[in-house]
Formats: structure tokens, C-alpha cells, sequence
């Protein structure tokens, strides 16, 4: 009988020395810039199978693009639209196994299959949101999602 295999230690494990990398590389650092363009730089050295790594920042009733590692993308996001808005609206992270399958969803990149969006907060109001984007259905799975809200609490102790 096929029995499978279980890596979740292992990639549990690998995301802890990714969340020890970003708090080295953000202590004592201030610049907000500065501080998400070298998060969304290790997210994308270290997710196998991902096409769009980045941020978005609120501004006024809306997602404004922010550093991010990918193709050219869509500046801005009206709150409650596509993914990311609905992650502000809800204020909730959204894993989604399908894209087109996603109500009202926003195409930056038509390679993109899956997507996981994750709420960034300071003083618990939501200044912007953690984007991925893969090329692969179901990409992003309880472990990862668990971790990368992980990633995104160490960021806003820095933030």
C-alpha cells in the first residue's frame, strides 16, 4: 500500500529559519520600504512555484502597489474587489485554490492560478496586505498559510 509521505515537519521548519532571516534583516530598520521590498525578496527566493510575491498598502479606500518581485502589476485595488481588497473587507487571509474561480477577481498576471492574501495591521488597523500568486492550482495549503501569517506578524513587529 502507497503510504504518504509527510514533509510538514521539514517545511515548518524551513519557514521558521525564513521568519529568523526577516527579523535579522529588519532590526533596527525603520523605512517601511525598505523593510517590505526585502520580505517580498525572501519570499521569493524561498517559495518554490510562485510567479507574484508582494505588498499593497492602503490608502484612503484603497490597495496602492508596493515593493513587490514579479510582472508589472495593477496599481491599485478599490477595497472589497478581487482578492486582496476582500482580504482588507474581511480583514481575513484568503487562500484560494483557483483564481478564475474567485468572484470578481483581478487578473494582474493571467499566469496566476492561486493566490493566498494576508492582512498586514499596525495598532490593529490594516495597512496593507501580503500578496502571492502562483502559477499552479491549490498551491498554498494550511501550512503555509499558518507560517506565512507567521511571516506577517514578525514584519508588523517592525512595521
Amino acid at each position: 500500500m502507497f503510504q504518504q509521505l509527510d514533509y510538514s515537519g521539514e517545511k515548518t521548519k524551513d519557514y521558521e529559519l525564513l521568519i529568523k532571516q526577516l527579523d535579522a534583516l529588519s532590526t533596527g530598520e525603520s523605512n517601511q520600504t525598505a523593510l517590505l521590498a526585502n520580505a517580498s525578496s525572501l519570499l521569493n527566493q524561498f517559495l518554490d512555484e510562485v510567479n507574484w510575491v508582494g505588498f499593497y498598502l492602503t490608502e484612503n479606500e484603497e490597495l496602492v502597489l508596493g515593493p513587490f518581485q514579479g510582472l508589472p502589476a495593477c496599481i491599485r485595488i478599490p477595497f472589497g474587489k478581487g482578492v486582496c481588497g476582500t482580504a482588507v473587507s474581511k480583514n481575513k487571509t484568503q487562500r484560494i485554490a483557483d483564481v478564475h474561480q474567485f468572484p470578481g477577481h483581478i487578473a494582474c498576471d493571467g499566469a496566476s492560478k492561486s493566490e493566498i492574501v494576508i492582512p498586514i495591521s499596525r495598532n490593529k488597523e490594516i495597512i496593507g496586505v501580503l500578496d502571492i500568486d502562483s502559477p499552479i492550482y491549490d498551491r498554498f495549503d494550511a501550512i503555509d498559510q499558518d507560517n506565512l501569517e507567521k511571516f506577517v506578524a514578525q514584519l508588523e513587529k517592525h512595521l
